[in-house]
């Protein structure tokens, strides 16, 4: 399940301030500081700056990241912007990385199917299908492999993805991860955080209520263990990509 917002907040695309300086995935360290396994200092675009940070909780990292600005479509000249993903694998870092090697290449290519001179052709329908898209070539990677990695059939991961183009912030969540933006009022001169995304997660009554809806048949469909709502007592995470 794909859960979409568009917000008018963000002006005018961002564009890399130097050639080839685009891209910054998980795992490419620009150095170590206490408490990270990695971090990237705020680069440079020509209109905003950005940084990255990975904190490692267990001892595999499952999650990737990424963030990619210039063309977001496979058609030259396309339309100029930036893509931001962080994926929060789970059970294994396969899925995660799957997700960071090709959900943007799918968001350019639908995109470039979609566009003209006159229409930018991105929209929440582009980035849709290219999470549905992405899945099916995993799920077809699942079904390729499962007999000798039994272990990859058991994989998933959480994506959260927000895509800046004409003027215009597209937010995407498949799981329990949130994007949230800081806005700054200028009448008390203060940064209010303010939510974009919402997730799929069984420690919220909502979310137990509709998994209940979708599985009348089933009482242990969400399990309250150690404090702790789960579903069938074992994950948190509701929807994701792969599960």
């Amino acid at each position: 399940m794909v859960s979409m917002s568009l917000m008018r907040i963000v002006s005018p695309c961002w564009k890399p301030s130097v050639e080839g300086e685009n891209s910054s995935n998980g795992g490419d360290a620009a150095g170590r500081a206490e408490g990270l396994l990695w971090y990237k200092d705020s680069g440079q675009h020509v209109n905003g700056e950005f940084s990255m940070a990975v904190i490692q909780a267990n001892n595999l990292l499952e999650d990737y990241s990424q963030l990619e600005s210039g063309p977001l479509s496979s058609v030259d000249p396309g339309p100029q912007g930036t893509f931001v993903g962080v994926y929060d694998g789970h059970g294994g870092p396969e899925a995660a990385r799957f997700v960071n090697e090709r959900l943007f290449e799918n968001i350019k290519t639908i995109h470039g199917a979609e566009f003209t001179s006159e229409n930018n052709g991105m929209s929440a329908d582009v980035i849709n299908k290219a999470f549905l898209a992405t899945e099916e070539e995993f799920l077809s990677l699942v079904k390729n492999q499962w007999l000798h990695k039994p272990q990859i059939a058991s994989v998933g991961a959480c994506c959260l993805v927000g895509v800046v183009c004409s003027g215009v912030l597209y937010i995407a969540n498949a799981g329990d991860s949130r994007a949230v933006l800081g806005r700054l009022e200028r009448a008390i001169k203060e940064i209010k955080a303010v939510q974009l995304s919402y997730e799929h997660n069984a420690s919220i009554e909502s979310v137990r209520e509709e998994l209940h809806s979708l599985h009348p048949d089933d009482p242990h469909i969400v399990v309250l263990k150690n404090k702790v709502w789960r579903v069938k007592g074992l994950i948190q995470v509701t929807f994701s990509m792969f599960h």
